[in-house]
């Protein structure tokens, strides 16, 4: 594609060219119409200062075309410049009414900046729209992930009032579990919340990593042992990783209870180690795996792999998306990947590169 030329550049052609063609008209104008009139009507020409009839009918076609030249030159650049940005302007009227699918049309003949300029609102344009509807699919999915633990609890207070239910250890269990399900909402949505405002702030310190995680595996042996997975870890003991201990602990968390909730049952691999200068921390499992389609998506919030063996299954789909968040705190990254029948998620970060953080 040829690159258009700038808005200054523009003008000054524009402006260069109207000024040589007014000088041409006036000096090689002049000198055809003088020789003419010496050669042909040599009355013509008024030997004073004041002009004959004949040399003012010149000078009125002379001024005449000037004014063509410049009208003409006019109505170009306008075109090329208001045109634009009255169609932009135009837009964002419709945008700040709430028109958010209002889009500025590109005149080919526009100028570079003004085409620019329009590019950029569509963009802007489009953006916004983007974001507005992923908030309200957020409303839409905090909302669903609320409505049944609050239903439940709704449902259970009312029966203990009311006497429907007899109190027990049992039903004062399943209340502390959804309260607890709900804690873990909100503070999933808050680490997003901050992710994503930039403010999620690290505690950094040198630790032997395996140690803080040893206790996260000790909590999950009997729940993964009762669903029939067979825990191995790798964990290198002499590793000294800089890190946030607490959010690495609650990524590992997040990755236990997503085996739990989707992985076959079988054997379940935790590794840490270090490869070159990154600190790698993986979670294995034995299936069933997920489409690569998917893979790309896996982290995004709300973004199951298969929704209905999630729904089944439980979980509120924000687990791999702190996950992720968490990694790129520390300045890494998280990704899902296939491993044998079975997939690997793996979370890697600098092991002793110090961040700045806000």
């Amino acid at each position: 594609m040829k690159p258009t030329p700038g808005l200054r550049r523009q003008f000054i052609q524009s402006l260069a060219v109207m000024a040589l063609g007014i000088i041409f008209i006036a000096v090689f104008g002049s000198s055809v119409f003088y020789a003419i009139a010496v050669a042909y009507m040599p009355n013509s020409i008024s030997e004073t200062w004041i002009p004959s009839q004949v040399e003012m009918i010149w000078v009125g076609c002379t001024i005449a075309a000037a004014l063509g030249m410049s009208v003409f030159v006019a109505i170009r650049l306008s075109r090329r410049l208001i045109t634009p940005l009255n169609s932009v302007a135009h837009s964002l009227r419709e945008v700040a009414q709430g028109n958010l699918t209002a889009r500025a049309p590109l005149d080919e003949q526009a100028m570079g900046e003004t085409a620019q300029l329009v590019r950029d609102f569509n963009a802007m344009a489009e953006r916004l729209q983007s974001m507005t509807r992923e908030r309200e699919f957020w409303n839409a999915a905090i909302a669903h992930e609320l409505r049944t633990p609050v239903t439940i609890l709704r449902g259970r207070l009312q029966g203990l009032a009311e006497g429907v239910f007899t109190p027990s250890s049992e039903l004062f269990e399943g209340l502390l579990r959804q309260v607890e399900g709900l804690n873990r909402l909100i503070e999933d949505l808050r680490v997003l919340s901050l992710k994503d405002s930039g403010h999620l702030e690290l505690q950094r310190a040198s630790v032997r990593l395996a140690d803080e995680l040893g206790t996260v595996l000790q909590a999950f042996a009997a729940p993964l042992g009762a669903k029939g997975f067979h825990l191995h870890d790798e964990l290198d003991a002499n590793l000294l990783v800089e890190c946030d201990a607490l959010r690495i602990r609650q990524a590992l968390m997040a990755l236990l209870e997503n085996a739990l909730r989707h992985a076959d049952p079988g054997n379940l691999r935790v590794r840490l180690e270090q490869v070159g200068e990154d600190c790698r921390l993986s979670v294995e499992d034995d299936g069933p795996g997920i489409d690569s389609a998917l893979t790309s998506e896996i982290f995004e919030a709300f973004r199951r792999g298969d929704p209905s063996r999630s729904r089944k299954s439980g979980g509120s789909g924000l687990g791999l998306a702190v996950v992720k968040a968490i990694a790129e705190a520390h300045g890494g990254d998280a990704i899902c990947q296939p491993s044998g029948l079975g997939s690997s998620f793996v979370i890697a970060w600098p092991a002793s590169m110090q961040i700045s953080q806000r």
